[in-house]
């Protein structure tokens, strides 16, 4: 295993400048992606209105069955 990370490791410490800023802007995305989305629009909702999971667990049903 220790070789494996050894290897890896390596292959970034040789990259070229516009290959890590290549990376870098991957991980920017990515950041982005599932931090800032979380957090400003996939809130959730089910907490936020019901306070137990029964109340959630009909809301949702409701919300499958229902046309």
């Amino acid at each position: 295993m220790k070789r494996i990370i050894d290897f890896y490791m390596d292959g970034f410490k040789n990259l070229p400048q516009w290959a890590r800023s290549i990376w870098f802007i991957i991980l920017l995305k990515l950041f982005i992606i599932f931090v800032i989305f979380k957090i400003f629009f996939f809130q959730n909702k089910l907490k936020k209105d019901f306070s137990s999971d029964n109340e959630r667990a009909d809301y949702v049903i409701e919300q499958l069955t229902n046309p």
